[in-house]
């Protein structure tokens, strides 16, 4: 690793600019045809005259219009010749200038940080760490670095690359990687194990030979790890957003789901019932930036695998109306109710921005699902149908922001003295 690494300059000229993902995520959100801008693009990337930004724009797009393998391997091959960008943004001189250390990996497994910054005087820029590729020598110039990268396989080598020159890095170097590290589903129970007033399941890892022996009897879910029992929760290890997450109730629909799954490896938990007594799942979003927990949103369902886009809150009123309630009063409500429990999460996860998906046992525990530093927070919902949405989402993102500039500030006041 060169010498030099740590140094800083103006890379201006070599940073590739870009239309970047909260743009072209809104104009996907509202229901645009994403089609015209993928032909455009493609056509510019077949004969030869795309800029990098562009190839890494139509990666995105490619994946928002269900192209996934083809946007991966257009980002691949983009990434292996330019890993610095701009994202386009305010015309007006930044105020302060923020370096995001990016993994090569799909659109959902880097902090969408343009969100967080958009309509700020904050510049940018993402710096993509990839495979055969040296971080840039020196390094940008630039105010607050921050890891995006998530704890995911594929972001691995982006995160060890990090962590080998994190301790002399020569900016605030926010979200380090030996914090994100612990946020896998696994290492997350026992980092928060023991909280009063926090229930959060262990989560054990297996593989599937021995799934194969609890779904043919020939062993115990409880033999296999004390902390487990039908029904359970099962999902291919490394699987986001979803995909693979199952609940079963017996060996024979473990069988079954085994059958239509080829991974190798899963994770597995008990099954918690946390409906209210309504026999509604309300299924909370909560923020974390700089120690302090903000409201993000609150989905509420008649299923207990809730996400906010199939929990139907655009459509019924009543439940708009107690997701503003939640949001409005969240600092003398939910949030006073756990600010115990919220305040010994912040402490041991100790990243400076992060969210978790929570919920509220029957005896008013405080459910953890998951905690990662990748989920979406934005402010893409038409506000005629959720008018208590933007002034909140405008706060975690003054808060935000607020945290790059004290960091810069305490930054700068250090090397004054």
């Amino acid at each position: 690793m060169p010498t030099d690494l740590l140094a800083l300059a103006d890379l201006g000229a070599e940073c590739a600019e870009r239309i970047g993902m909260a743009r072209i995520a809104k104009a996907a959100f509202d229901g645009q045809d994403l089609k015209p801008m993928w032909a455009v693009l493609l056509g510019k990337l077949l004969d030869g005259t795309a800029t990098p930004g562009e190839g890494l724009d139509l990666a995105l797009v490619a994946q928002l219009i269900g192209e996934k393998s083809s946007g991966l391997a257009i980002q691949h091959d983009v990434l292996q010749a330019q890993q610095l960008y701009r994202v386009a943004g305010n015309s007006a001189p930044p105020r302060l200038r923020v370096l995001a250390l990016a993994a090569s990996t799909d659109m959902g497994s880097n902090t969408p940080i343009e969100f967080l910054l958009e309509d700020t005087d904050i510049e940018l820029m993402l710096l993509y760490v990839v495979p055969g590729a040296e971080l840039p020598s020196p390094l940008p110039a630039h105010d607050v670095a921050i890891v995006i990268a998530s704890d995911s396989e594929d972001c691995q080598h982006a995160l060890h690359e990090i962590d080998a020159v994190a301790a002399r890095w020569p900016r605030p170097l926010l979200n380090p990687p030996e914090r994100v590290w612990h946020l896998d589903r696994d290492k997350l129970h026992a980092l928060l194990a023991g909280i009063d007033g926090l229930s959060i399941p262990a989560t054990v890892p297996l593989e599937r030979e021995r799934l194969l022996d609890v779904a043919d009897e020939r062993e115990s879910i409880e033999d296999v790890d004390g902390a487990l029992g039908f029904p359970i929760i099962i999902r291919p290890r490394g699987s986001h957003a979803g995909v693979g997450l199952e609940k079963v109730e017996e060996p024979i629909e473990l069988s079954l789901y085994l059958d239509e799954r080829d991974e190798q490896e899963f994770f597995v938990s008990r099954f918690v019932d946390y409906a209210s007594e309504d026999g509604q799942f309300r299924k909370y979003r909560i923020v974390f930036v700089d120690g302090v927990a903000y409201a993000c949103h609150m989905a509420i369902a008649r299923r207990w695998d809730i996400w906010y886009l199939n929990a139907g809150m655009a459509a019924s009123e009543s439940k708009r109306l107690e997701e503003a309630t939640f949001m409005q009063t969240f600092d003398i409500g939910f949030g006073r109710r756990h600010r115990s429990v919220l305040a010994a999460i912040a402490e041991r996860i100790g990243l400076d921005y992060f969210i978790i998906d929570c919920a509220e046992t029957k005896d008013g525990a405080l459910l953890v699902f998951e905690a990662d530093n990748t989920a979406v927070v934005h402010n893409m919902d038409p506000p005629d149908v959720f008018p208590y949405k933007p002034p909140q989402m405008r706060r975690i993102f003054t808060a935000f922001a607020d945290m790059i500039a004290k960091r810069a500030a305490a930054a700068a006041a250090e090397q004054a003295a």
